[in-house]
């Protein structure tokens, strides 16, 4: 292999050096990126607008202590220009939180609206001040124009549907301040009932049941009323008509993909498999050797696992990933990656770690229920077989279309919430003819004489995890079934497993299960010990000292896991998305007209693993 001789540029002109030096350091400067600077000008344009709505809806404002500030910032107070104003500014409070993530959209409409609000200024007031302070804001956001570039994100129209209902309540609210503010100004003495129908009827345009004395008034309150009406009207078509993006999700072509990743290297992370779950997108590195899947939740790119395929083509990968995440202003994480996924991370995308919990991990091989550590499992496994529960281990393939279907519907009936839950440690299906390596156990019971019913109690559901592993993904059982039920599935699956080829079983996740481990022990410090006392009380819905103390049963090995973020500033953001990914909080409206699929398929996300 030749290595290449450097050669030496040619020398410049002595009168010609500090020119060239100088055009360097300006290059260097526009390169360094100005963080701060989006959400700077976001905050400004938020405050704004929130000025605009004060003065629009408030006209005696300037004549309050916050005369200077009202007449230094853009804002109107009479007929037109203050609905104008009223829409300008209520425009700029919704577009402040997608300017402050640099969107490129928001950033477009902002340039408009700040020029419009400093002409009101310069048209009705002649007061030239206020405009200028508009018209700096453009100029800063023009000159900067590049630190706004990131894509609009994923969408459908039920955002339309969200921003209607919220506009609307938005709306109503403003009115009622418009009209309450006029208290005094109207003949008679109006009840809370027409001031409602008033300001309902003025959003339509139309003359509600007040009459003022004053036209001026009236005018300003039909004009406002009718702002209102007109941007929530606006708004919703837009986001109605405008076209419609898919939401992120596996394509037939990108599941083939991954399959064939996962074959050659799916024995390197137990959490691979998730990676075919099908409301996530995936992203190949270069050369095509590996892939990350991932879920935009609340501006978080969030991935789950380590990428697929060669560890070697993983710093692509992760390029290519975090391009994806600077291209569309999202914050990038990672949820449950391993220790060598979390170095090459960290390495790669410059980005830090920290311990989230460990995996649960079993040799199948070497395990037994002799001795005295296995003692407790092991009378609780006779005791409910002695009640009658036998249970049955197969590949999914082994099944039949009608058992399948029965299994759905029974793990569908004892899910615990309404909600599925599930995303880093989830298929989200069962019966697929793509996962006929999938291993399931079932429990089951003969109905007592003299009684009806399905045989079928509890049910476990594992993923391959390469030629000779299997990974956890769905416990349920009924909750009228005998306690001890899951001790026996798990204890049958790694009884009778390794007859399969199966010799390592991936258990449930045990989140901060050394931080639990550590403050139970004699000489924990009193800073170990109340972060244990805040995982127990939180386990009350989270079920974190549950998982973990069920796990432990089984005398595992414990593999780390790690989350991956950009800074600390980050994590709370990250953690609500990731709630909002394992469904423990749901937002947004319903999806209406979606069926349950047939087929031996259960509902799209799985639950996470429940104890006992």
């Amino acid at each position: 292999m030749s290595v290449p001789v450097p050669v030496e540029p040619p020398a410049e002109a002595p009168q010609e050096q500090p020119r060239r030096r100088f055009q360097n350091l300006r290059t260097q400067a526009a390169a360094v990126p100005r963080a701060w600077l989006p959400g700077a000008v976001g905050y400004a344009a938020l405050l704004i607008g929130l000025v605009d709505i004060a003065c629009a809806v408030f006209p005696k404002l300037r004549n309050t202590k916050m005369h200077w500030l009202a007449g230094q910032l853009p804002g109107g107070t009479t007929t037109l220009a203050a609905a104008g104003t009223l829409m300008v500014g209520l425009l700029l409070v919704i577009l402040a939180h997608a300017l402050r993530r640099r969107k490129r959209r928001a950033w477009r409409a902002v340039c408009v609206l700040l020029p419009i609000g400093a002409g009101l200024h310069l048209l009705r007031w002649h007061q030239v001040g206020p405009a200028v302070i508009s018209l700096v804001l453009l100029a800063v956001m023009l000159v900067h124009h590049r630190e706004f570039y990131a894509k609009a994100d994923p969408r459908t129209r039920w955002r339309a549907v969200v921003a209607f209902v919220l506009l609307t309540l938005v709306s109503l609210g403003l009115g009622m301040l418009i009209v309450g503010v006029r208290h005094g100004a109207e003949l008679g003495d109006p009840s809370l009932f027409q001031r409602l129908e008033h300001v309902a009827y003025g959003l339509f345009g139309f003359e509600g049941p007040i009459d003022y004395r004053s036209e001026k008034v009236a005018w300003y309150v039909g004009y406002s009323l009718g702002a209102l009406g007109l941007l929530t009207a606006g708004t919703t078509a837009y986001l109605a008509l405008r076209p419609e993006k898919p939401q992120p999700e596996l394509t037939a072509e990108d599941e083939v993909k991954v399959r064939a990743l996962l074959d050659k290297h799916g024995e390197r992370d137990s959490l691979g498999y998730f990676a075919l779950r099908r409301d996530k997108s995936v992203l190949f590195s270069p050369t095509g050797k590996a892939a990350i899947s991932y879920r935009v939740v609340s501006g978080v790119m969030l991935a789950s696992g380590d990428p697929v395929g060669d560890y070697e083509a993983w710093p692509g990968a992760i390029k290519v990933f975090m391009a994806e995440a600077r291209e569309r202003a999202w914050v990038p994480a990672v949820m449950g990656c391993s220790e060598l996924g979390g170095e090459i991370w960290t390495r790669e995308a410059g980005l830090d770690a920290i311990e989230l919990g460990d995996e649960a991990i079993v040799d199948a091989t070497t395990f037994s229920l002799a001795g005295r550590a296995m003692r407790n499992v092991r009378q609780m496994v006779k005791r409910i077989e002695r009640n009658g529960y036998s249970c049955q281990v197969r590949r999914v393939g082994d099944l039949t279309q009608e058992e399948k279907h029965r299994i759905a519907d029974a793990a569908a009936r004892w899910r615990g919430t309404d909600t599925e839950r599930g995303f880093s440690m989830a298929l989200g299906r069962f019966g697929d003819p793509g996962d006929d390596e999938c291993v399931v156990v079932t429990a089951h019971k003969a109905p007592e004489e003299g009684e009806s019913g399905d045989d079928l109690k509890a049910v476990l559901h594992f993923v391959p995890w390469g030629p000779d592993g299997i990974s956890l993904e769905l416990m349920r059982r009924d909750r009228a079934a005998d306690p001890g039920l899951n001790e026996l599935l798990i204890v049958a699956a790694l009884q009778a497993v390794p007859a399969m080829g199966v010799r390592r079983v991936s258990l449930n996740f045990a989140v901060f299960r050394a931080a639990l481990a550590r403050g139970e022990r004699i000489g924990a410090g009193p800073v170990l010990r109340a972060w244990r006392g805040l995982l127990v009380f939180s386990s009350r819905w989270f079920q974190i000292e549950s998982l973990y103390k069920f796990n432990a049963k089984f005398q595992p090995e414990w593999e780390p896991r790690f989350l991956v973020y950009p800074q600390t500033r980050d994590l709370p953001r990250i953690g609500f998305a990731a709630m909002q990914a394992e469904a423990f909080i749901t937002l947004g409206m319903p999806r209406f007209g979606r069926k349950r699929q047939r087929q031996g398929l259960m509902p799209e996300a799985a639950v996470l693993t429940q104890a006992a």
